[in-house]
């Protein structure tokens, strides 16, 4: 958890007496002190570590740094960069390495993500599949690695018509 201190004023809910162990657990108090301690977070902000991220790109056959920076709905931020493979099949987008750890750690709900390359590319076919499987809303941000914001839009614009866990019909299941 990247705070350590219980902010002041404390959330509503939890001012009010809301009953955590009643609807979850512990870790529903926990995740309300970590959401009020986390400040808003600036596309800046979220740029910078999208570029920061992309400093461990390991791309030694297409020389394309990318990284990417997915913002969670509590405010956490994980990084990921592209990391290829000689066979090329196994290579990982920066997109799906920061989604990928986000889940497995845990993390459902996302808000935003930038992604930064040399020219502000968008994130693959398979990236924009992954995303729109948890967020598809998800805000998109496309940079260089200068920092220079160059486009601002949506996985919905980015991915229209997209499939999703809603279009599966659980009743043949």
């Amino acid at each position: 958890m990247p705070y350590s201190l219980i902010p002041q004023p404390l959330p509503q809910r939890i001012r009010e007496g809301e009953d955590f162990l009643r609807i979850g657990s512990a870790q529903a108090l926990f995740g309300a002190i970590e959401e009020a301690a986390m400040p808003e977070t600036s596309d800046r902000q979220l740029i910078q570590a999208a570029i920061d991220a992309s400093r461990h790109a390991y791309i030694p056959y297409s020389n394309y740094r990318v990284g990417a920076a997915l913002l969670t709905a509590g405010g956490a931020i994980y990084g990921g960069c592209n990391i290829e493979s000689v066979s090329f099949t196994p290579t990982v987008c920066a997109e799906r390495t920061a989604l990928f750890k986000a889940v497995s750690e845990g993390q459902r709900v996302f808000k935003a993500i930038a992604v930064v390359t040399r020219d502000a590319g968008s994130p693959c076919g398979v990236c924009r599949q992954m995303m729109y499987e948890f967020a598809p809303d998800l805000r998109v941000i496309l940079a260089d690695l200068d920092g220079n914001s160059r486009l601002v839009t949506t996985l919905r614009e980015l991915l229209p018509h997209g499939f999703g866990p809603a279009h599966l019909d659980e009743s043949k299941s």
